[in-house]
């Protein structure tokens, strides 16, 4: 039991940790509520206080919330790169190529196919249900989203590695009679000295194509690794904290 200055010392230590969350009306009003109830006037125990920093962390950190932000960001992420590994198979718009064999070695990868999109638009889907109100709801959803979250990291480390090559190695190309990679383990880069890219003559604008999409996929895996790492981290507060009472429709 705290009383008298030992109490008034006790709430401001307790004021001034809940300042960064914006507790101070919720705080004041269950002090005073509590003393008007319970006539007791300012004295308050320990096991009172532990009780309301718990509640307000339930009430205002809730990781069911933060699980469906997350899976809807996801979803526009893993599409984007689902898009531009398939549109990287058919340069200049036409299926020629493809048909030919002519199409750069990373883009056969299918890092944005399969790692930046499949494997992260499955786990977002769980992650999504796992913050829905009344599915899967509770520790063991939250902790089965650590692993699909951790899918998702892989999936997106996966197509992150490949653009992070087809940028690197640069466009499959004709180059006067034969197809080649003519920026592959070159002295200069061909990234940051645009007068190399006359080289490639087939197909039209092939260096751009190549940087545009593989820019994109390199930019969408960066934020579905940080993404999946972040609900790593919320499902584990999930699991051992347990999720909000209190979720509302996304």
């Amino acid at each position: 039991m705290l009383s008298g200055c030992q109490y008034t010392s006790y709430t401001l230590t307790s004021l001034t940790i809940l300042s960064s969350y914006r507790h101070f009306p919720v705080w004041v009003s269950f002090s005073w509520n509590l003393s008007l109830t319970t006539g007791k006037g300012f004295e308050l125990t320990k096991g009172d206080v532990l009780q309301q920093l718990v509640n307000l962390h339930s009430d205002n950190m809730c990781t069911g919330k933060c699980s469906r932000c997350i899976a809807v960001t996801l979803y526009p992420l893993a599409l984007i790169s689902i898009i531009c590994n398939i549109v990287l198979f058919f340069p200049g718009g036409d299926i020629k190529y493809a048909k030919d064999g002519h199409i750069t070695e990373e883009v056969k990868y299918m890092g944005g196919l399969v790692g930046g999109g499949l494997m992260v638009l499955l786990p977002a889907l769980y992650i999504h249900l796992t913050g829905k109100q009344g599915c899967c709801g509770n520790r063991c959803g939250m902790f089965l989203s650590i692993a699909f979250a951790a899918v998702g990291v892989a999936g997106a480390l996966y197509s992150f590695t490949v653009a992070v090559l087809g940028l690197q190695n640069g466009p499959l190309c004709k180059t006067v009679l034969i197809w080649s990679t003519p920026f592959k383990n070159g002295d200069h880069s061909y990234l940051t000295d645009d007068t190399w890219w006359i080289k490639c003559t087939e197909p039209k604008n092939i260096v751009q194509f190549n940087i545009g999409l593989f820019a994109t996929l390199l930019a969408t895996a960066g934020l579905e690794v940080i993404l999946c790492a972040i609900q790593m981290i919320n499902g584990l507060f999930g699991c051992l904290c347990g999720t909000c009472g209190e979720k509302g429709p996304l």
